[in-house]
Parts: structure tokens; sequence; C-alpha cells
């Protein structure tokens, strides 16, 4: 996979959320990728942005168009050193909410994009990488 372009911004206020939405929006575009899977991808990343933000008690993202052979894509990391999450596959489970969410986050996410990976301990943080490629 080789990187076209890279930005990073920090996620630590509500105001930070929509620029997270504004800016994955932007290089989705730059991308070539559909209406629906800009759409798709941008919801993901609100969702991400938002849970490093609640959970993780902020955090980053590092966002960058991506190719993989013909394949062109965005890539997002959502970084944070809050407490971590204790069993990801709960967490990952459809309905199971933390909070008082709908617990559509984590899970709704992987749905939407075409390659997620969260790494996670108790103590340590949360990583998550997602892609989205242009079909």
């Amino acid at each position: 996979m080789t990187v076209e372009q890279t930005e990073r911004h920090p996620i630590t206020t509500e105001a930070d959320v929509v620029r997270v939405r504004q800016v994955v929006r932007g290089l989705a575009v730059t991308a070539k990728m559909s209406l629906v899977d800009q759409t798709k991808v941008v919801t993901a990343a609100s969702e991400l942005a938002r849970n490093t933000l609640v959970y993780g008690g902020g955090g980053s993202m590092t966002v960058d168009i991506v190719h993989s052979g013909r394949r062109r894509g965005l890539r997002a990391v959502f970084v944070d050193s809050g407490p971590g999450i204790p069993d990801l596959d709960l967490a990952l489970t459809d309905g199971w909410t933390s909070g008082s969410g709908l617990g559509l986050g984590l899970s709704g996410s992987r749905r939407l994009v075409d390659d997620f990976a969260i790494e996670s301990s108790p103590g340590a943080g949360t990583t998550v990488r997602v892609v989205k490629w242009s079909r």
C-alpha cells in the first residue's frame, strides 16, 4: 500500500469531531469515492472520532489517501490513551454499549468500511484503523 496524502488532526473537543467529518469527506471526494461510499466513510469516521473523545478522553486521527495496485481509498487511524476496552468481542457486539448510545458505534463502523482493525487493552488506550476503497 502506498500513501498519497497524510493529515493528522487532534480530537479533543466536539468541534474536532465536526472537523474530522469535514476532512474525511474532502479526502473521500479527492479519492473519487461515490456519494454512497463518501457517506459510509464519513459516518464511520464520525462515530470513531466521537468514541475517541467520549470514551478515550481525546486523541487524534491520522487520515491518508492510499493506493493498493489499481485501488484508491482512504485510511483513517484513531488513537487515544484512554482506559482501553476490556472485552473487544463484547464491544463489537451489535446493541452493546458502555454508555447511553445505541450500541452501534464500533460494530456499525466496522460494517461501513472495507477493512477494520482494533487494538485495545485496559489502561493502554485504543487504536482503530479503517480503510474504505473506491469502487
